[in-house]
């Protein structure tokens, strides 16, 4: 032994919903690195963190709505930066995170109606 003392890992303690974030934990939040959220700082303007002294930024809830929104529409549903920013400049009509668009709900259905004739063919 070296005399050294091995701290073990600590899970952060739950910050409110309503405290602000650091960059680290934005990121570690949305699962992307810290200079992707740097990056769409330049690219959207609504995106406006705190920054203190020495330039350290602090998202607000808002800021991290905005931020799921963004990574929801540039991951999830495939749009590009330009088609985000447009969306976000002409008041996009949101949807909660995870909620399908009449689009989806309309496949979906489409979907479980071509599933119940496979189950219904494979019983003749």
């Amino acid at each position: 032994m070296s005399g050294q003392v091995e701290l073990e890992e600590r899970p952060r303690p739950r910050k409110s919903a309503q405290a602000f974030r650091t960059i680290s934990e934005a990121a570690e939040q949305l699962n992307v690195p810290q200079h992707v959220l740097r990056f769409w700082e330049t690219k959207f303007p609504q995106l406006k963190p705190l920054k203190r002294a020495g330039g350290r930024r602090y998202y607000r809830p808002e800021d991290l709505a905005l931020l799921k929104r963004i990574s929801d529409l540039l991951y999830t549903q495939g749009y590009t930066i330009k088609g985000v920013q447009r969306l976000l400049v002409e008041g996009e009509p949101e949807l909660p995170l995870g909620e399908p668009g009449p689009e989806e709900s309309g496949l979906a259905a489409i979907l479980a109606e071509l599933d119940a004739i496979a189950v219904a063919l494979r019983r003749l």
